[in-house]
């Protein structure tokens, strides 16, 4: 299974009042980890999208075990936790660099569909994304 690793600097326009990182940025986090991990598989997201094949959020899933703070440096890894021809899910783990403890985890589920929106079966529809997908699954490097 290939697992993307995405890091960056938590800026201060991203922590609350307490002065820890707000739970509305976890989602912008798992998107950027999610794009990375596209693009480092071999095709960035907007290429996918060139293509006619769109993937609208499903489902939503983010669990806080921890605290990330204004200049920690973070770790999104990601990696493809199922997927059929018709929904792909992914599963993202949040690290502050240095530290082992899981800070925060979550899943992103996504339907593939036509630019219509209309759910499509990606392994006819586009069948070399659906296969760069199949190969993030089965250990295989991009």
């Amino acid at each position: 299974m290939f697992i993307s690793e995405t890091s960056f600097i938590v800026r201060y326009a991203e922590t609350d009042q307490m002065g820890i990182v707000h739970h509305s940025n976890y989602p912008v986090w798992f998107e950027a980890g999610r794009t990375d991990f596209v693009k480092k598989m071999g095709m960035p997201y907007s290429k996918i999208e060139e293509k006619g094949c769109l993937l609208p959020l499903v489902e939503l899933k983010c669990f806080f075990k921890g605290a990330a703070r204004y200049e920690d440096e973070i770790i999104v890894k990601t990696w493809i936790k199922s997927m059929t021809v018709v929904r792909i899910t992914f599963y993202y783990e949040v690290y502050i660099k240095g530290k082992p403890d899981l800070i925060t985890w979550g899943e992103t589920t996504h339907a593939w569909t036509n630019r219509d929106l209309k759910p499509v079966n990606i392994k006819k529809f586009c069948p070399d994304v659906y296969q760069l997908m199949l190969r993030a699954m089965e250990d295989q490097k991009p």
